[in-house]
């Protein structure tokens, strides 16, 4: 697992994984087979960008917040088949795809956080777990809402 020595460390390496991310998304957007898929990957790559600049302003101003708030937790991703990214999924398979990528990322933040060296790297770790358990929730709330519904 990765050592950092400071939080612009941790910053640098967050804002790579929400610019592998874009990365991820934008491409699958370029090889979607439909209008609609490609417009979801587009969104989903917007919303990374957005993450990417929020921890670039964290750096920059050298401040974050720490919420308290519990984030629920569908479970839903625990329970999907793990998805190949491919340019022809539908809407359900590119949901568990983003699921899974989520859930990676907030359990990596977590165990670093666990291995911190200091409270305030901790910390910053846990408020980044936390914001991936966010984008989790948001796309098992569509999940849930957009496909177990409607089967």
């Amino acid at each position: 697992m990765k050592h950092f020595k400071n939080i612009d460390e941790i910053l640098d390496f967050a804002m790579q994984s929400e610019q592998e991310a874009v990365d991820f998304y934008s491409k699958m957007a370029a090889q979607a087979k439909t209008k609609d898929m490609q417009e979801i990957f587009e969104q989903f790559a917007q919303e990374e960008v957005s993450h990417k600049a929020r921890l670039k302003e964290i750096k920059t101003n050298g401040t974050f917040e720490v919420d308290d708030e519990k984030v629920a937790d569908l479970q839903i991703a625990d329970y999907t088949v793990k998805v190949k990214p491919k340019p022809d999924m539908d809407y359900q398979d590119a949901l568990v795809v983003a699921m899974q990528k989520e859930k990676a990322a907030f359990r990596l933040y977590s165990n670093l956080a666990k291995r911190a060296p200091n409270n305030a790297m901790k910390e910053l770790f846990e408020a980044l777990a936390m914001e991936e358990s966010k984008h989790k929730l948001r796309f098992e709330l569509e999940y849930d809402e957009h496909i177990l519904r409607e089967n």
